[in-house]
């Protein structure tokens, strides 16, 4: 991972609005960094903890070969999911069965990288226990972590971020260039200006916007949102308005502290401001984490007097209040609530006595997706879904934690479990999924049918992820699994339902889906047992049924089974054909870890064909990409163990010797995740002269020409990412910079550019 390309922040979102001021402050922050391993940015909500710790990571990130990486955690509700939220930030794939934090430390002992954890308050112990076992098995790894409370370890650093300074009236005697010395009149400045444009601060308002920002303690969030008032507000007046609002909060609680009183005294503003049925949105909207779109408000917030139009406005002038943050993700409009915005709505929610409803609306929401999507998987619409439940998993993991920790609601944390299977299982988050499931099946869920769909997907889980990939290693099979030569009764597969084949078909998706999976989990087992020949036409009936409906993943899956198959049989040249077959599906590249099991089977194969040269190349890509996701599942693949896997290393070596296998195994360690798949379709690394290696690449660098690689096989820029691990924005970077410089508008004209130059 190390080089240029590794030298980049990743997760962090897209800066909507300037960064102001901070200078000392982030030279401070560098200075810590540099001098320890443990850093916590604390202060209260609203100082501007998340700017400043991601204004530092981008400015640090050239010190940390293998990255900088943020971690959000505010979404985050229950403590045990830290480690998966990090190892998702990270692309780190626990496919092993071993706890999360075990699979993340391995990862991470190598690496020298920044970890920032934002927003650790609310996990507070899952975040210490998480740093404490990294800091301790790496040495390379820093964290700096933002929360409003200490993590309490050994060796921790704390820097209280200071609200920005305001000047007081004597300091503006004479000054007409204010808003450039003091950053929160600069903010205030800057904010103002975007929603009344040609504003600024000089010598006529200065002493006003001075005395708000003082009354605001220089907290940027509190600036902030009295910064949009002036569309209808004077300085002076919101002076004014200010003043009488501090008055009566002074009076308050004397344990609250004077910052924290300042910011619920400017929010408390906001929240006058808006119509009663902005508030009333305001309140019920705040149970989303992670963002939302306008359906999904409308789901939460539409009935009770409320129809789809009156959602509507409400938001809009909630983003109009800048209560509401919007984004665009994905080509959709989404918003989302500020951490200390949400928190607010949070205790207005309760105060109406409304919090388990509308959680138990936001739950159904949420679990009509999930079945929605269950029954259009199995068809075309793959990617698009998988998108969307990516952006969308915060919700899906918040509802799973209401039903899950609320008294008579397991049935439906059950339910929403076991229909998100296939996002578990294909996106490689099978350890978060199994979490989930032994939560509610641990939980008292009723025997029913219910239950048995849940176990059948836990079992799938487990299978996916393990079988198939045994036979491959020859790693032991589980204790109570009988012996491969012992008879075991295989059971008959359930018919193919008529039309399956046809476009009537698509209609019955997922009962299709069942159909092929269970062949395919069929031939998995036939395979284990020695059965392999029994294997071939039932792997090759589901892939049939998946060309027919235009699906890839169990396809994928279908194809590298097929392959084993047909590698256990001895026709090793068919299992290369099969590996291959399924390197060109768009999923296979797009999914690390299906990538490397099908290039584990394309490199054993080569090595049985005599192909001792490029078994070697492979096999050093397949162990350095199970090195960056968290290793091979199937402890077999340990040094030491002589699987099948071994057996074709060494017939490998014996082609090559021991030094050329070597080279050749270094060289392929060394190739990007671009390079690999090329090379395994049969072109050359590094653009050598091998069968379809680029010939004219005109004025692309080598970066470039694997992206057009990418492009041209139909990958969206966030699918180029993953395979070439960088972030999406340098691969959108990439995409426009091949455009300028071929000259073209369209991606559709780079893939025809690569296709013209490739043999």
């Amino acid at each position: 991972m190390g080089g240029s390309e590794a030298r980049r922040t990743s997760g962090f979102p897209a800066e909507l609005t300037s960064f102001v001021g901070r200078r000392e402050e982030s030279a401070d922050v560098r200075r810590l960094l540099s001098e320890g391993r443990l850093l916590t940015l604390t202060g209260p909500g609203g100082v501007g903890k998340t700017r400043l710790a991601a204004q530092v990571a981008r400015r640090v990130a050239r010190t940390y070969p293998d990255g900088v990486w943020l971690v959000p955690l505010a979404a985050l509700g229950d403590e045990s999911l830290v480690p998966h939220a990090v190892n998702d930030a990270l692309g780190v794939h626990n496919e092993t069965g071993r706890p999360p934090l075990d699979v993340l430390v391995e990862h991470l002992q190598a690496r020298r990288l920044l970890l920032v954890l934002d927003n650790c308050e609310h996990v507070l112990r899952g975040c210490a226990v998480l740093t404490a076992a990294v800091l301790a098995a790496t040495e390379g790894v820093r964290v700096l972590a933002t929360s409003r409370h200490r993590l309490g370890l050994p060796g921790e650093q704390l820097y209280e971020v200071p609200p920005l300074p305001a000047p007081e009236a004597a300091d503006l005697a004479g000054s007409t260039d204010a808003a450039e010395r003091y950053p929160a009149l600069r903010l205030f400045a800057d904010r103002a200006a975007a929603v009344v444009p040609g504003f600024t601060v000089g010598a006529a308002n200065q002493q006003a916007v001075a005395r708000l920002c003082r009354r605001l303690d220089g907290l940027p969030l509190a600036i902030e949102l009295a910064a949009v008032r002036v569309r209808a507000l004077g300085v002076d007046q919101l002076v004014e308005r200010l003043d009488d609002r501090y008055r009566l909060l002074t009076g308050g609680s004397p344990a609250s502290a004077p910052r924290h009183r300042t910011l619920r005294s400017a929010v408390d503003w906001s929240h006058e401001l808006c119509t009663p049925r902005e508030q009333l949105v305001w309140a019920w909207l705040s149970v989303f984490v992670g963002g939302f779109d306008l359906a999904a408000a409308e789901a939460v917030c539409a009935g009770e007097g409320l129809d789809a139009a009156h959602v509507l406005d409400a938001v809009a002038g909630l983003v109009d209040k800048s209560v509401l943050v919007r984004e665009e993700r994905g080509g959709q409009v989404r918003y989302r609530l500020l951490v200390s915005l949400r928190d607010y709505g949070l205790e207005k929610l309760a105060d109406l006595g409304e919090v388990t409803a509308t959680r138990r609306r936001h739950r159904d929401h949420f679990a009509r997706l999930a079945a929605e999507y269950e029954q259009r998987w199995f068809g075309p619409d793959q990617v698009a879904l998988a998108e969307r439940l990516r952006i969308d998993q915060d919700n899906f993991r918040a509802a799973l934690d209401f039903c899950l920790g609320t008294p008579g609601e397991v049935q439906h944390g059950l339910r929403l479990a076991s229909a998100l299977w296939f996002h578990w299982v294909t996106s490689g988050r099978w350890g978060e999924g199994r979490h989930w499931m032994d939560r509610a099946l641990h939980g008292g869920a009723r025997p029913d049918a219910l239950l048995t769909r849940a176990m059948w997907a836990g079992a799938l889980m487990s299978l996916v992820h393990s079988r198939c990939d045994a036979v491959l290693t020859g790693a032991d099979p589980p204790h109570g699994v009988p012996p491969a030569d012992a008879e075991l009764p295989v059971p008959t597969p359930p018919p193919v339902p008529a039309g399956a084949y046809g476009p009537g078909g698509r209609s019955s998706a997922s009962t299709v889906g069942f159909v092929v999976l269970t062949r395919v989990e069929l031939a998995c087992t036939l395979v284990s047992r020695g059965r392999a020949r029994e294997a071939i036409p039932l792997c090759t009936e589901a892939v049939a049924l998946c060309e027919a409906h235009r699906e890839q993943w169990a396809r994928a899956w279908a194809l590298r089974t097929l392959g084993l198959a047909y590698w256990s049989a001895g026709e090793y040249e068919r299992a290369a054909e099969q590996a291959r077959a399924c390197l060109r599906l768009p999923y296979t590249g797009q999914q690390r870890q299906s990538l490397a099991r099908t290039l584990d089977l394309l490199a054993a194969a080569e090595a049985l064909c005599g192909r001792g040269e490029r078994a070697g190349v492979l096999r050093g890509a397949v162990d350095r990409i199970w090195s960056e996701i968290g290793g091979n599942p199937v402890e077999g693949r340990r040094v030491g163990r002589v699987g099948r896997a071994r057996v074709a290393e060494r017939h490998a070596r014996r082609l090559l010797g021991d030094e050329a296998y070597e080279r050749a195994y270094r060289r392929g360690g060394a190739l990007s995740g671009g390079e690999v798949l090329a090379y395994a379709l049969g072109k050359s690394a590094r653009g050598g002269a091998g069968s379809g290696a680029v010939v004219d690449v005109g004025p692309l660098t080598r970066r470039e020409v694997e992206v057009a690689a990418l492009v041209a096989r139909g990958l969206t820029n966030r699918q180029i990412a993953e395979a070439l691990v960088i972030a999406q924005r340098t691969a959108e970077g990439h995409v426009e910079r091949i455009l300028v410089k071929l000259g073209f508008s369209k991606r559709s004209q780079v893939a025809a550019w690569y296709a013209s130059r490739t043999g």
